[in-house]
C-alpha cells in the first residue's frame, strides 16, 4: 500500500498569532485561516486587528481579535485562558533601530530586548502550559537570518534572534514528551512596514540582495507556506529547528 501524504489541512485546529496586525504576522493569520484554523489575532491595536478580522470573516473564515501587549505575562496568562487552548501558536513581534553598537541609546536597547525577547518567553511559556494538557501543538517563533549570523548595525536586533533559537531549542526538549513542538522561521530581508524606512535608505536594498542567492528582497506571501507546514501533522517529526527562508544568505 503506497503511503499517504500528511495533509496541510488545519480544520479544527485554534490558532493564536501574536504580531498579527501586519506585516508577517498578518500573512501567518491569512495563511492559518486559509488552511481552515480558527484564527485569534492579537497586537496592540485594536483597530488594526478588527479590520483584520472583518476582511478574515468576510472570506468566509473565523477570527477573534485580542488587544494585548504580549510583554504583559498577566495578559498573555489571562488570553490563553480565556480563549484558549491552542494547538498552534505564532510569535511574530519585533523590532529593529539600526545602529552601530557604540551608538545604541539604554532605552532602546531596552526595547528591542522586552518586544523581541521578553514577549517571546512571555507566549511561548503559556503556550506550553496550554498545550501540555492538550498533549499536542505547535510552536512556531518567527525569527531571522540574524539570528543565525552577524551584521554591522544588527548587534542588539542579532542577539535578539540569536536568544529566540535558543529559546526554540531549549524549549523542544521540554515538551516533546508532551507531542509539542517549537521551531522558528528565519526569512531573510522582507517587504513590510518594519523594513520599510531601511530598504528606502541609500543603497541598503542593493547591500542587501547583493548578499542573497537569488538576487531580491522576500514577500510576506513567501513566508505563508511555511507556517502552515510547520504548524500542521505535515512537519509531524520537526522539532528544536529553523526553517530557513533566507534566499541562501548563510548558505556561504
Amino acid at each position: 500500500m503506497l503511503p499517504v501524504t500528511p495533509t496541510f489541512r488545519l480544520d479544527g485546529r485554534k490558532a493564536f498569532i501574536a504580531g498579527a496586525s501586519r506585516g508577517i504576522g498578518l500573512a501567518a493569520a491569512a495563511a492559518l485561516s486559509e488552511a481552515g484554523a480558527e484564527v485569534f489575532v492579537a497586537a496592540r491595536s485594536k483597530s488594526e486587528l478588527d479590520s483584520v478580522c472583518d476582511e478574515l470573516r468576510a472570506d468566509g473564515r473565523r477570527a477573534t481579535s485580542i488587544a494585548l501587549d504580549v510583554t504583559d505575562s498577566r495578559a498573555v496568562d489571562a488570553a490563553f485562558d480565556e480563549f484558549g487552548p491552542f494547538e498552534i501558536v505564532v510569535h511574530s513581534v519585533g523590532i529593529n533601530r539600526p545602529v552601530d553598537l557604540v551608538d545604541v541609546l539604554d532605552g532602546d536597547l531596552d526595547t528591542m530586548i522586552s518586544v523581541n525577547v521578553r514577549s517571546a518567553f512571555v507566549v511561548t511559556r503559556a503556550a506550553a502550559r496550554s498545550m501540555r494538557d492538550l498533549d499536542k501543538g505547535s510552536i512556531i517563533l518567527v525569527s531571522s537570518q540574524m539570528g543565525h549570523v552577524g551584521s554591522p548595525r544588527r548587534t542588539v536586533y542579532s542577539a535578539t534572534k540569536h536568544a529566540l533559537e535558543g529559546l526554540a531549542k531549549s524549549l523542544a526538549w521540554e515538551v516533546g514528551a508532551n507531542n509539542v513542538r517549537v521551531n522558528t522561521i528565519c526569512p531573510t530581508f522582507i517587504e513590510t512596514e518594519l523594513t520599510k524606512p531601511m530598504l528606502q535608505a541609500v543603497g541598503f536594498r542593493e547591500w542587501a540582495t547583493q548578499r542573497n542567492a537569488l538576487g531580491r528582497i522576500g514577500t510576506v506571501e513567501e513566508i505563508m507556506g511555511a507556517v502552515v507546514f510547520l504548524a500542521g501533522d505535515a512537519s509531524s517529526l520537526m522539532t528544536g529547528s529553523s526553517l530557513m527562508l533566507d534566499a541562501g544568505w548563510t548558505a556561504q
